[in-house]
C-alpha cells in the first residue's frame, strides 16, 4: 500500500524576540504538530508562490516585521486559494504596515490594559465544534485589547480587566475566532504571551482543533 500522505504545515517563526519565537516554535513542534509533515522557516522569504501552494496550513509565530509587496500578495493570495492560517497572540501585531493582513486575520492588537500579569477568565462559547466540551479557564497573563472584524465567528471571550483605563472594565473582548478569506480558513487566538498559557489543556486542545480545521481541503465543516 502507498504511504498515507501527511498534511503539510509551514511553521514560520521569527520577528520580535520579546515574544520568544523559538520557544513557541518548540512548543508547536512538540505539542501541536507531531502528526503533520512540518517545514520550519525563519525567513519571510518563504512567503512566495508557488512555494506556499505546496502547504496545507501556515502557522506564523511572528510579531512585527514588514512584508514586501510581493510577500503580501503571495500570502493573501495563497490563503484566498485555500491555504489555512492559524495564528496566536503577537500575530495580531504582525506586519503593522500591511492593512490587508489585518483584514485577512480579522483583528488588530491595540493594547493590553492592566499590564502583563493580570488574572482573568476565558469563556469558551460552546456553539462550535472547535470549542465544544472545553472548560472555561482562568489565566494570568496579558489581556489583549483588540479591534475585531464583526464578520468573524467568536469562539472564546473574556471580560476586560481595564487596568488604568477603568472605563473599559467589563467590556466583552473576543479571545479566539475563526473566519474565511476566500477559500482559506483563518483562526486566531489572543492567548500566548507565555508558553505556559498555551500549555493549559483546553487551550492546547483548541489549537490542535484549529489546525485540523484550517488545513486545505479539511473535511470539517466551517
Amino acid at each position: 500500500m502507498p504511504a498515507v500522505k501527511k498534511t503539510r504545515i509551514l511553521l514560520l517563526y521569527g520577528g520580535w524576540r520579546g515574544h520568544s519565537p523559538k520557544r513557541f516554535a518548540d512548543f508547536a513542534l512538540t505539542k501541536l504538530l507531531t502528526d503533520y509533515d512540518v517545514t520550519c522557516s525563519e525567513s519571510l522569504r518563504s512567503l512566495r508562490r508557488p512555494y506556499l501552494d505546496g502547504f496545507d496550513c501556515l502557522l506564523p509565530i511572528w510579531t512585527f516585521g514588514k512584508l514586501s509587496d510581493k510577500q503580501q500578495e503571495a500570502l493573501l493570495g495563497a490563503v484566498a486559494e485555500g491555504l489555512g492560517y492559524v495564528g496566536w497572540h503577537g500575530n495580531a501585531s504582525s506586519f503593522l504596515e500591511c492593512r490587508p493582513h489585518k483584514f485577512m486575520l480579522g483583528g488588530q492588537f491595540v493594547g493590553h490594559p492592566g499590564g502583563n500579569h493580570i488574572k482573568y477568565p476565558v469563556r469558551f462559547l460552546n456553539n462550535d465544534p472547535l470549542v465544544k466540551g472545553l472548560k472555561d479557564v482562568t489565566v494570568r497573563s496579558e489581556q489583549y485589547y483588540l479591534l475585531v472584524d464583526p464578520a468573524v465567528k467568536v469562539l472564546a471571550d473574556s471580560p476586560v480587566h481595564g487596568g488604568e483605563q477603568r472605563w473599559l472594565k467589563g467590556v466583552t473582548m473576543p479571545v479566539a475566532w475563526k473566519k474565511k478569506w476566500g477559500r482559506g480558513r483563518v483562526f486566531y487566538c489572543a492567548l500566548g504571551h507565555t508558553v505556559n498559557v498555551l500549555e493549559t489543556p483546553p487551550v492546547t486542545t483548541l489549537l490542535k482543533r484549529a489546525l485540523a480545521w484550517a488545513c486545505r481541503n479539511s473535511s470539517q465543516k466551517f
